[in-house]
């Protein structure tokens, strides 16, 4: 399905401004895509503003589709982290086929970066960060999103100074389990958008977390370069480009980022999954380190050694702060009988 948030789009014959559906009162259309719309709508249970996703109607009647659409709809409610939208409700009502979820006030970041341009390093770093802990969340528990893209990235205002921004990952509607999936749906329907695909959904192999590292790849170097790392005239060329063809350094599209950001982007677009970053923060806290020139962390037994080294010659360093919580992902399992 497409973005929370996607291009505003006039009234049409499916508008549902005015109507009640299921508790909700339809307000005005946030936006729309191929397969959805997004309304804002007022709960009248709980009187709270939402997001209510509606499946177009003449998608609506057929079958597969509404398996479909009740499935993910299952699988997206099941994920709890603070940087991925949270669902409140899914059903059918008077044959329309609804998702509610919270309402985020703020741009996605396609339309933030339509009104900014290019991004510093620190910005697009720390969004990315977000982004990366909710796809590292997801694929713990063996989901892949596999439409990482600029419009699935909502960004609203953040708590304080050292926390600008808050961005939200939307979308969970093409997240399915990792064991035997490929880039196409079992009616044969291909996922993804074009400009962020990984190759191994174009070629039609099983995918896991990896394809969303090289989508977020491609949505950090658009944040620095104001471009996509592949435009071709076409849809063809452009699936070619991400199957074939190298990106362009980053820096030959934004001279003076530091050569080392280069290397970075290098590694999260490799046309071969074990080639890339193994996780997605992974990916993004290098990007962190190579655009602030930030040392990267001793790991493992040696970090151990060197940390206690320094401890026992100055006892008065503070050990180590834990893992906030926010940090960790939570996965509530569904309800018994569920597919998920």
């Amino acid at each position: 399905m497409d973005a929370e948030r996607a291009e505003p789009a006039g009234g049409s014959p499916t508008d549902l401004r005015g109507r009640q559906i299921a508790g909700y009162l339809v307000e005005s259309e946030i936006g729309r895509g191929g397969m959805a719309v997004v309304y804002e709508a007022r709960d009248l249970r709980l009187d709270r503003r939402v997001a209510l996703k509606l499946l177009a109607p003449e998608l609506a009647r057929n079958d597969t589709f509404r398996q479909r659409f009740a499935h993910e709809s299952k699988v997206a409610a099941t994920i709890e982290h603070p940087h991925i939208v949270p669902v409140f409700e899914a059903g059918e009502a008077d044959g329309l086929l609804y998702i509610a979820m919270r309402l985020v006030e703020g741009p996605d970041l396609r339309v933030m970066l339509d009104r900014t341009g290019p991004l510093p390093v620190e910005t697009a770093a720390r969004i990315a960060g977000q982004v990366a802990s909710a796809l590292d969340a997801a694929h713990a528990h063996d989901l892949v999103h596999r439409d990482v893209k600029p419009g699935n990235i909502l960004i609203a205002a953040g708590t304080d100074r050292d926390h600008p921004e808050h961005a939200y990952l939307t979308d969970f509607g093409l997240t399915k389990k990792t064991l035997s999936l490929t880039g196409f749906t079992t009616d044969g329907q291909f996922v993804g958008t074009v400009t962020y695909v990984a190759p191994e959904q174009i070629s039609g192999k099983p995918v896991d977390g990896r394809c969303d590292v090289y989508s977020l790849g491609c949505v950090v170097y658009e944040t620095l370069a104001g471009e996509p790392p592949f435009q071709r005239d076409d849809d063809i060329a452009l699936l070619w480009a991400h199957q074939y063809d190298a990106p362009p350094p980053l820096s030959s599209r934004r001279p003076g980022l530091p050569e080392e950001v280069d290397a970075v982007l290098a590694k999260a677009l490799a046309k071969s999954p074990d080639d890339r970053w193994g996780s997605c923060l992974e990916f993004t806290g290098a990007l962190r380190r190579a655009g602030t020139g930030e040392r990267p962390p001793t790991t493992g037994r040696a970090a151990g050694a060197e940390g206690g080294a320094a401890r026992a010659a100055r006892p008065d360093l503070p050990a180590p702060p834990p893992v906030p919580a926010w940090a960790l992902p939570v996965f509530v399992p569904p309800a018994s009988g569920g597919t998920a």
